[in-house]
């Protein structure tokens, strides 16, 4: 079996969980974006991943997963925190194409790795940016221009959300990907999401792999515009959370 007929195999099952059918032009992309990330992952480290099945459960569907929570149709504009090796952003953009996604990073190389790949994989409207979310999200390009914003990053859900909110336009949303053991975060980060503006509107948990792989969803929407005294300084998040008094 070659390893295009292992992605295939892999995404088959829980493809079909998930209600989603992929057109012949999506697969070859997840192809294209597979073979890409693992030839450059020979020369930089993007990720410890490069597994076939386990590139297909845990970058692709993933990424995906948070379809059956959010309509992604009724997306315009999406920022992607903390992108990586383009996780969730590049999956969510193959499956839904007309997504204009930004891709934000604070190292440089996964900025240069993300740009061959857009080429490659030939998407049109995917802006890549080098910087810190404490930076961009002081900056009008940037700062409240996002119907929705997603990360899996792996930062603590209060510092989280002073990166990601002040993204998100007022009646955004903002999609955290953790793992199902994060009640007492959730519950720690309540504070801080309220003070810049969100509320948590749900939390979904969904585990397609039978307690393999269980994924958390907390969805947050942006009642009111941020402070603009957040985020603060960079480093301050993660050093300070934002906490009770």
């Amino acid at each position: 079996m070659d390893w295009k007929e292992k992605i295939r195999q892999a995404l088959h099952t829980p493809l079909g969980k998930l209600s989603i059918t992929l057109t012949f032009e999506q697969e070859e992309q997840i192809f294209q974006y597979y073979d890409h990330l693992v030839q450059q992952n020979k020369v930089m480290n993007l990720t410890a991943i490069t597994d076939e099945v386990e590139f297909a459960q845990k970058h692709i569907i993933d990424s995906i997963a948070s379809a059956q929570f959010v309509d992604y149709t009724k997306i315009d504009t999406l920022i992607d925190v903390g992108t990586g090796a383009g996780l969730p952003g590049i999956p969510l953009k193959i499956l839904f194409p007309h997504l204009k996604i930004t891709l934000m990073d604070s190292l440089n190389k996964r900025i240069v790795f993300l740009e061959a790949l857009e080429k490659e994989l030939q998407m049109e409207d995917v802006t890549t940016i080098h910087g810190r979310a404490e930076e961009l999200g002081q900056d009008s390009q940037h700062r409240e221009q996002y119907d929705c914003c997603v990360s899996r990053a792996v930062s603590q859900l209060d510092v989280l959300s002073e990166y990601c909110i002040p993204f998100v336009k007022k009646g955004g949303q903002f999609i955290a990907y953790k793992s199902t053991n994060t009640d007492q975060e959730i519950k720690d980060a309540q504070y801080a999401i309220e003070t810049l503006g969100g509320n948590i509107k749900s939390i979904e948990d969904m585990d397609i792999y039978d307690g393999h792989m269980p994924r958390r969803f907390v969805l947050i929407e942006k009642t009111v515009l941020t402070e603009k005294k957040y985020p603060r300084r960079s480093g301050m998040p993660q050093k300070k959370p934002l906490k009770k008094k």
